[in-house]
């Protein structure tokens, strides 16, 4: 199921443009790394060189891509999950209960993270001078904004899903139900 397609427009639309975001992101990003490991193997064993300080910059680019990939996950319903109820319950209804609660709890969860990863920007704000890498001088709180970001967009999924879920068990129509209504 595509969350952005059961969703009204005015909030799936901007949610599938955020995706495409991500998928740049996440395709730069590894595309950077390759890149990067590949030119550190040619100077350092071609050339007997050094490419200066590679892994500070390269720590941000790769926390933002792997985060991005995150919330692209998110979007998938594709993290691990250990969740062995869904086997084992039978009954729809049961089953409906049951996904409504492991579904607020993510949600829940991933809001928590929200005020977490909030705390500790508050926190890196409070200091005179932000705290940076040794050689670049890049502020730690770059990359934690991306994290925050990126918990954002995954709670922004948890609670999409959340909604069609809660629509389905009342019985509304979703979107794609609505549309090939229209085709019969």
């Amino acid at each position: 199921m595509n969350i952005t397609e059961e969703l009204p427009r005015v909030i799936g639309l901007p949610m599938k443009w955020a995706m495409i975001l991500m998928k740049i992101i996440v395709t730069i990003s590894g595309l950077l790394m390759a890149v990067t490991f590949g030119l550190v193997v040619i100077i350092r064993y071609g050339f007997s060189g050094d490419l200066f300080a590679y892994e500070e910059w390269l720590l941000a680019f790769s926390i933002v891509g792997f985060f991005a990939g995150a919330v692209l996950a998110s979007e998938r319903k594709l993290h691990i999950n250990a969740d062995i109820l869904g086997i084992v319950i039978t009954n729809p209804r049961l089953s409906w209960w049951r996904g409504f609660v492991v579904l607020t709890i993510e949600l829940a969860v991933t809001l928590f993270i929200i005020y977490a990863c909030y705390v500790s920007l508050a926190d890196d704000f409070s200091f005179p001078r932000f705290r940076s890498t040794p050689a670049l001088r890049i502020p730690f709180v770059s990359w934690r904004i991306a994290i925050m970001i990126a918990f954002g967009f995954m709670s922004m999924f948890s609670a999409a899903y959340l909604y069609v879920h809660i629509r389905k068990g009342l019985g509304l129509p979703l979107k794609s139900e609505r549309s090939e209504e229209a085709t019969q």
